[in-house]
């Protein structure tokens, strides 16, 4: 009796259905990372605060200067040579600081919850989920800031209405200006996620953050006067501050020049991030 030998056709055959090739693209990670990045409650919350900052401080400074107008009190320091647009953009400060947390945490959150491994296991050559990271964030921060800036500066239009400072956006250096805050806004959220990449850190891209926007600008009042003159334009936010004011003199950038000077901080942070992230593991 002999046994009948299995034929090579059924003994090769997988039941299991072939599993379909994904070819990894830019325009796949892009739609990955913007899937991410509105799937986190965290999200939602800090461009909501940013819109907030930009919004009610806008408003309350210009309330402020209009009461000051209007009472005869004496005008405070931050509003002397006040116009407008330096009113409405007021909550500028605030808000970078909500914008670029909010990039340090999409940069730096997939490290403290570990599934940055998994994200580069899908992209391995990894480099394009830190391009994909900046721009889907740099699109959201521009987007929102623009719209923000542009809204509060419409309100306070009708609130100074009539008073020295009045202003419309068809004023020479409005739309410009504006236009630089939205941008600058955008930028300082595109730094935020270079050092999430870079520190892998939130605490500690946080921090840096906060050192380089607001407490090394403060510290150079430290050093020597000729130092200031030289040193202090070219900080990335007294450049970034060029872009959007509305008049300038010798001791500060041209909104050209300014754009440049920031725009360069904001691609040498990325390139370290960038370096890190090819030479060293998850």
């Amino acid at each position: 009796m002999s046994a009948i030998a299995p034929s090579p056709t059924s003994a090769s055959a997988d039941p299991r259905p072939a599993r379909p090739v994904y070819k990894v693209t830019a325009a796949r990670v892009l739609r990955s990372e913007w899937a991410k990045f509105w799937s986190l409650r965290s999200s939602w919350i800090t461009l909501g605060l940013a819109l907030f900052f930009l919004v009610a401080f806008g408003l309350i400074a210009a309330y402020q200067f209009k009461s000051r107008m209007t009472s005869g009190r004496p005008m405070d320091r931050d509003f002397a040579g006040a116009s407008t647009l330096s009113l409405s953009l007021f909550g500028t400060n605030f808000a970078q600081l909500a914008l670029g947390v909010l990039g340090v945490l999409v940069a730096a959150g997939e490290y403290s919850t570990g599934m940055i491994r998994s994200t580069l296991a899908a992209v391995p050559r990894r480099l394009p989920v830190l391009w994909s990271k900046a721009a889907v964030y740099w699109l959201i921060a521009l987007v929102l800031g623009t719209v923000g800036v542009f809204a509060v500066f419409v309100a306070d239009s009708g609130v100074l209405s009539g008073t020295r400072v009045a202003m419309t956006l068809s004023d020479a250096g409005v739309v410009r200006g504006l236009l630089g805050a939205g941008l600058y806004l955008a930028m300082v959220g595109v730094i935020g996620v270079a050092l999430g990449a870079l520190l892998r850190s939130v605490a500690g891209g946080i921090a840096v953050l906060v050192a380089t926007l607001m407490l090394i600008p403060g510290l150079t009042a430290l050093l020597p006067s000729s130092w200031q003159s030289h040193l202090s334009p070219y900080l990335p936010s007294h450049a970034g501050e060029a872009m959007f004011a509305l008049h300038h003199d010798s001791t500060t950038l041209s909104p050209t020049v300014g754009l440049a000077v920031f725009l360069g901080w904001t691609v040498l942070a990325l390139g370290a991030a960038a370096v890190r992230l090819v030479r060293t593991d998850a």
